[in-house]
Parts: C-alpha cells; sequence; structure tokens
C-alpha cells in the first residue's frame, strides 16, 4: 500500500469515529455510507479492522456498530496526561460546590467553541450540555470570550468569513456589535452572555492562560434565567476570577500548553 493510499485509509477511519455523536451512539453501515460517501466495501474493511482492534463495537444481530472499550481507555490516557485537564478539573468541583451551576472548560477547535470539561451541579432544573459539545465563536459567553483573545488578523479573518447564523433571537451577528463585545471583553477580563445559545440560559467565562501569556481556554459558569440576578452574576465573576488566577499559577510551570 503506497503512503498515500495509507494516508486515506487513516482519514477514512478518523471519520468513521467521529461520526459518532451524543445523539448517534449506534450507526449501521448504510449510515456510514450516506454520511461519508465512501463505497460499501471500503467501509466495510475498515470497520472490520476497528472492530478486530477494539475501536468499535459490533451488533451482529442489528447490524450496526458503536464506540469499543478501546477508546475509553485512551480516553482516560488523555485525560490523566493532558496538563490542562488535570490541573483544572479539581477546580471545576471547587467552583460548582461553590455556587451550585455548571462550570465549564472550553477551547477553540476549527473555528469552534468546544466543551472539553464539564462538572454539573444538582438541580432539577439545570442547563443542558455535554463534553464536546460545540458552538459557533459568535455565540455565548465562553465562546466569544476564546474570540476576543485571538490576535487581530485572526478575529478580523473570523469576522469576515462567519456565518451569520441566529441561534437564538437575541443572538448578535452583526460586525459591530461584535467588535463591541470583543472590546468589552478585552478591557474587563470577562464575558458574559444571557440567552445568546441557549434561551433562558445566563453564562459568564474567564480566561486562563499558559506560561507565555497566551489565552488557551475560556473557564465558564451556566445557570438559569431564573436563578440569577445582577449581584449572583457580581459573585460568579468573582468566584471565576479568583479560581482562574490560582489556576494559571499552576499553569506557568507547566511546559506545555
Amino acid at each position: 500500500m503506497t503512503t498515500d493510499n495509507t494516508m486515506q485509509t487513516i482519514s477514512r477511519a478518523i471519520s468513521i469515529l467521529k461520526s459518532f455523536s451524543r445523539d448517534d451512539r449506534e450507526l449501521s453501515l448504510a449510515d456510514f455510507h450516506h454520511r461519508l460517501g465512501l463505497s460499501k466495501s471500503s467501509l466495510q474493511r475498515i470497520l472490520s479492522t476497528l472492530v478486530s482492534q477494539g475501536f468499535l463495537e459490533k451488533d451482529n444481530e442489528k447490524k450496526t456498530y458503536k464506540l469499543g472499550i478501546e477508546l475509553y481507555y485512551l480516553g482516560n490516557l488523555v485525560e490523566e496526561h493532558s496538563h490542562l485537564l488535570r490541573i483544572v478539573k479539581p477546580y471545576l468541583i471547587l467552583v460548582r460546590d461553590k455556587t451550585n451551576e455548571n462550570v465549564y472548560l472550553n477551547i477553540i477547535e476549527n473555528d469552534l467553541r468546544k466543551c472539553i470539561a464539564l462538572e454539573e451541579a444538582k438541580h432539577d432544573l439545570m442547563t443542558i450540555s455535554y463534553v464536546g459539545q460545540t458552538s459557533p465563536l459568535y455565540a455565548g459567553a465562553s465562546a466569544k470570550l476564546l474570540l476576543a483573545y485571538l490576535t487581530a488578523d485572526e478575529i478580523q479573518l473570523y469576522l469576515e468569513n462567519m456565518e451569520k447564523e441566529k441561534i437564538t433571537n437575541v443572538t448578535k451577528t452583526e460586525r459591530d456589535e461584535l467588535v463591541e463585545e470583543i472590546r468589552f471583553i478585552n478591557q474587563n477580563g470577562y464575558a458574559i452572555s444571557y440567552g445568546e445559545r441557549v434561551p433562558g440560559v445566563c453564562s459568564v467565562s474567564v480566561p486562563l492562560y499558559n506560561r507565555w501569556n497566551k489565552v488557551i481556554a475560556s473557564l465558564s459558569i451556566s445557570a438559569p434565567l431564573s436563578r440569577v440576578d445582577d449581584d449572583i452574576v457580581s459573585n460568579f465573576i468573582q468566584i471565576l476570577r479568583e479560581t482562574s488566577k490560582s489556576i494559571n499559577e499552576e499553569l506557568r510551570f507547566v511546559s506545555q500548553d
């Protein structure tokens, strides 16, 4: 097999694994065929290999596939050895316990905000999110904060090419509005949003820095609007600032992002 063919096969295998989501935990050969546009013969070869290596499990009765246990082991290794997750995880629990609201760690991936860690509050009514969830950089506090700390050229490029889709009726998509929000975030060091991505939800977010003083993530709290007022939002900001200061001190001594 040539190098090009090998790379193509690897790329296809990755595409297969990334086809799964929180809502699509079992997929059939036909599902992969329709989603990826690959021939069924090629898919069968790659699926068989992924099953044999433990990355997928096959249900022979239903003729469907789901993610395998090997990915669970690898995921644990990632969490165990990721400096950012290792350092931040205890602080997520601390903030969750102080506020009794959901607390998130977010990064930028492929021009999207992505949640990479979450500690959930214990409420009958609470905001809904999950690890792996993504959203555009113009919607919501955690996303806009990450956008605000890109370079000026990166921000300009994003604003010029972004799709102006209103996620809710209060989502801001106009360039002037977003530039003003970015200016506010840079001046104040935090972002707030009210129902911009999810109706009825308030979010507050602050930046996390690596040892080179570059923002690498956002630390965020979200809560239903029915449970917040100005004083509570101010308290969220204070708790996040204090927590981010402690996290940033630890990240200063880490040699990797």
